[in-house]
């Protein structure tokens, strides 16, 4: 049987053109903006058809698959048949950064779950390469394996800390309780949102040789309110990191058949990272 690794040489290989044909022509690419105030156009739905084909020729035509822009508004009924075994699909992580000509910070970006928990995830960030060349990750969480470009590489768990933490938010969210104890302790934060999972890519793996300007990795992530397809590749890559992820109580974040059979599943709040900072995190939030 075929490894993950062979469906994402097949998804780098496909998508990379489409990324580059896009791309060249985004002053003519119309942009809807959705509901949620996130925006979507041709370039997100052709992607994921490609990469829902490629899911289905590699696992099966009945592979069951959550994708962002699928279109669901009812419960996903075939999840509770899937034995735990589901493909979670974003086209296009960051595509407000997509749209944006001199911006790098966006990717396509998969990840399997088996047994309902997150056991294989492939990131392609088409142009976060120094000179505008691609980075692909992978990760495989059941056997503690990162890989960047197809090497393997250590995970941020075994280097020192950064202080430096991933803790965007929604426009006129209002600023979180930890926010100037964070800062008072020494924390650079990064409050934009960008691509939330290279976000927390960054916070499992340390990319900045591979990057101009460098992105140094974060020792924390935290998002309220994130959506499944925006988080279950990072969880997966924390997972092979060795990295802690839980709720705002602490309590690891579980996959259930009726929490992923939800239209739009959305964990309440993601506190993803180096154990000991999220324990810092965690009292901070409390105090």
């Amino acid at each position: 049987m075929s490894t993950t690794s062979t469906l994402w040489s097949t998804l780098e290989e496909r998508l990379l053109p489409v990324f580059a044909d896009y791309r060249s022509r985004l002053a003519g690419l119309p942009v809807e903006v959705k509901r949620d105030r996130t925006l979507l156009t041709k370039a997100d739905i052709e992607v994921q058809e490609l990469v829902v084909a490629a899911i289905r020729d590699f696992d099966g035509p009945d592979a069951v698959v959550i994708a962002e822009e699928d279109g669901r508004v009812g419960l996903r009924s075939e999840v509770a048949g899937s034995g735990g075994r589901v493909w979670v699909v974003d086209p296009i992580d960051g595509t407000a950064e997509f749209v944006r000509g001199e911006s790098v910070e966006f990717c396509s970006v998969v990840c399997l779950l088996e047994d309902w928990r997150p056991s294989a995830a492939f990131v392609l960030a088409p142009e976060l390469g120094r000179g505008r060349v691609p980075v692909s990750v992978s990760a495989c969480a059941r056997t503690s394996r990162l890989r960047v470009d197809g090497r393997e590489v250590p995970s941020t768990r075994r280097a020192e800390a950064g202080m430096r933490m991933s803790v965007t938010r929604s426009h006129g969210e209002e600023r979180p309780a930890f926010d100037a104890g964070a800062r008072r302790a020494g924390y650079e934060l990064k409050t934009r949102t960008t691509s939330q999972t290279l976000d927390m890519l960054r916070t499992a793996v340390d990319i900045g040789d591979r990057t101009t300007p460098a992105m140094a990795p974060f020792d924390l992530f935290w998002r309220r309110s994130q959506k499944l397809w925006d988080g279950a590749a990072g969880l997966c890559l924390a997972a092979a990191a060795g990295l802690r992820s839980c709720d705002e109580s602490g309590e690891p974040l579980t996959l259930t058949p009726d929490f992923l059979s939800q239209a739009t599943p959305t964990f309440a709040a993601n506190v993803t990272g180096r154990p000991e900072t999220v324990t810092w995190f965690l009292e901070a939030e409390r105090a």
